[in-house]
């Protein structure tokens, strides 16, 4: 059981509820939200301690257990320990987010030395995926969709940055990182890796004459893969974005806020 702090608001939370999902969505009355950020009430047999600050990720529309609530309980499986050097506010901002870069990167297996191209490299997935990339070595170019964000790729260890996919090396890359359906099936390799997280964007063309795998990844509750985001956060390769922050009371001026869109830092609620 744990009492929240803070936490985050995610396109996901954005298409449920606007009743987008579909059929996905879960039933009526449902509580919305996938991020937390916030300490321990009760850890029962877990080995989770009273008072201990942590962050976890529910798969809201699998689980039907939404995080924007004062008291939210968690499988423990889900939960990790807040990073110390983050603010709670700041580590609402890394659950669904950090998690969809870190484990479609491990699809991707990319190797300290290889090419990697990650296509939206400065949204809120590809600009954690751009750091933990280069924190395990990998050699990273950044397709972006705006001027104004050539600074931030460039800054956190991108070599090339365009915002133009025709100025991309044709099957030049060892693994294509795509967040939002750029399908620049020409870059990757043969013999490459091609994930894309844009579900909305449908599948990615069979490339497996060309030896490609391909695929779209989805994200799943991992509480050992956010330890692993904490130590980068706390050995400062990983830095997290806020935007703005806004009490619970300012919900819809929350919600409006992230629909006028140009975000690339993330909007933060706290309770």
């Amino acid at each position: 059981m744990i009492r929240v702090i803070a936490t985050s608001i995610n396109p996901v939370d954005d298409k449920t509820r606007e009743g987008a999902i579909g059929e996905g969505t879960p039933p009526l009355p449902m509580t919305l939200g996938w991020d937390l950020a916030g300490i321990v009430v009760d850890g029962g047999s877990t080995g989770l301690r009273a008072g201990e600050r942590v962050i976890a990720m529910s798969h809201q529309l699998s689980s039907g257990r939404g995080t924007w609530a004062d008291l939210v309980s968690l499988p423990a499986h889900a939960v990790a320990a807040a990073p110390r050097s983050a603010s709670l506010a700041e580590a609402a901002t890394l659950p669904l987010p950090g998690l969809t870069a870190w484990q479609t990167l491990d699809w991707l297996a990319v190797k300290a030395g290889e090419r990697l191209l990650i296509a939206g490299a400065a949204g809120a997935v590809g600009g954690l995926a751009l750091q933990i990339a280069r924190a395990r070595g990998a050699r990273v170019d950044a397709l972006v969709s705006r001027d104004v964000q050539v600074a931030f790729a460039r800054d956190h260890g991108a070599d090339l940055v365009t915002t133009d996919g025709h100025a991309l090396e044709d099957r030049g890359y060892d693994a294509v990182f795509d967040t939002f359906g750029a399908f620049v099936m020409e870059a990757v390799a043969d013999g490459g890796r091609y994930a894309s997280i844009a579900t909305q964007a449908g599948p990615v063309p069979d490339l497996s004459s060309r030896g490609v795998r391909t695929t779209v990844n989805q994200v799943r509750e991992d509480g050992a893969g956010l330890n692993e985001l904490t130590k980068l956060v706390d050995s400062g390769s990983l830095q997290l974005r806020v935007h703005s922050t806004y009490g619970l009371q300012r919900i819809q001026a929350a919600h409006a806020r992230f629909l006028q869109g140009g975000l690339a830092e993330k909007i933060t609620v706290v309770f």
